[in-house]
């Protein structure tokens, strides 16, 4: 199994699709932007969770993202997949 490497487009998705797909699939706007910015959100709580308290973790998010509040990322990171 080759190791990845980053692309020249960062591919967030890149535990999930390969670099090349996922090009494939932002070119003909078939990405979900808002689902893929929540999926990169959850990864870095669940990051973060490793060495902070929740409160914390949500409060640097929120320092990235300034356009979401606070009770918006709490949502987001606990959201429950419907399966």
């Amino acid at each position: 199994m080759k190791p990845t490497v980053k692309s020249k487009t960062d591919n967030p998705l890149s535990e999930l699709i390969d670099d090349e797909t996922y090009n494939n699939l932002k070119k003909y706007k078939l990405l979900d932007e808002k689902a893929i910015r929540d999926y990169k959100i959850r990864q870095m709580y669940k990051d973060m969770r490793r060495e902070m308290s929740a409160g914390e973790a949500i409060d640097k998010i929120q320092e990235m993202f300034p356009y979401l509040q606070f009770d918006t990322i709490r949502k987001i990171v606990y959201q429950v997949s419907k399966k």
